[in-house]
């Protein structure tokens, strides 16, 4: 799961460079950016709250993403306020999936409402977890998994919460970057980003897996 992700991200890093290395793509993207600006400086107020509506919906559902509102956040607000927003709306999301993940628990805390694709880390993972895995949940597994995980395995909240803000800041301000790199046609800072995001997940995983399978 985690692999084939590492591998998405690469290869669309990679298109979104070579379709920016092309002028005729590039003009359109800035057309496009251009007519979004006065639609979010005219609702200033609505367009934060959207924005970070959306950000935590994408640490909710597996398949939405938040990438495709980067490029016009950032051409509207800047990278420093983006990566901001974009944190606070995955913190959101985060507290969303743990309280969901509180709610699959049984009277007993029993695993039988779990839905099947978290087996494989339900049967590892202690009950009693600390922060320092948590923390390593949250870096190397999807967004919305490690929530679900704690708040279905009754991991203290703020040790979750701490972990989660940690976790985060850092692929926050890298998915930021990557949005300036398309509206400032840095392709070459696309590709050698996603390559090292990819690389880090890769390794993030492995050191996840051998923790839960030392043997």
């Amino acid at each position: 799961m985690v692999p084939r992700r590492a591998l998405v991200v690469a290869l669309i890093c990679t298109v979104v460079a070579l379709l920016l290395s092309v002028d005729a793509v590039y003009a359109s993207l800035q057309r496009a950016l251009a007519a979004a600006e006065p639609l979010i400086e005219g609702h200033p107020y609505l367009g934060v709250v959207v924005f970070v509506g959306l950000a935590a919906a994408s640490a909710v559902l597996a398949f939405f993403s938040s990438a495709l509102l980067l490029p016009p956040a950032v051409y509207a607000w800047g990278v420093p306020t983006t990566v901001g927003l974009l944190w606070l709306g995955w913190l959101l999301g985060g507290v969303g999936t743990y309280a969901l993940g509180r709610g699959l628990r049984g009277p007993r805390g029993g695993t039988s409402r779990a839905p099947s694709r978290f087996d494989f880390y339900l049967r590892r993972l202690p009950r009693d977890l600390k922060f320092a895995l948590v923390l390593m949940l949250c870096l190397a597994l999807p967004s919305e998994i490690p929530g679900y995980l704690c708040g279905y395995l009754g991991v203290r909240f703020r040790t979750y919460f701490a972990a989660l803000a940690l976790a985060e800041l850092p692929y926050a301000v890298g998915a930021v970057l990557l949005g300036n790199g398309v509206v400032n046609r840095h392709t070459g800072w696309l590709v050698a980003m996603g390559l090292g995001a990819a690389a880090l997940s890769l390794y993030a995983v492995r050191l996840l897996h051998r923790r839960l399978d030392p043997a």
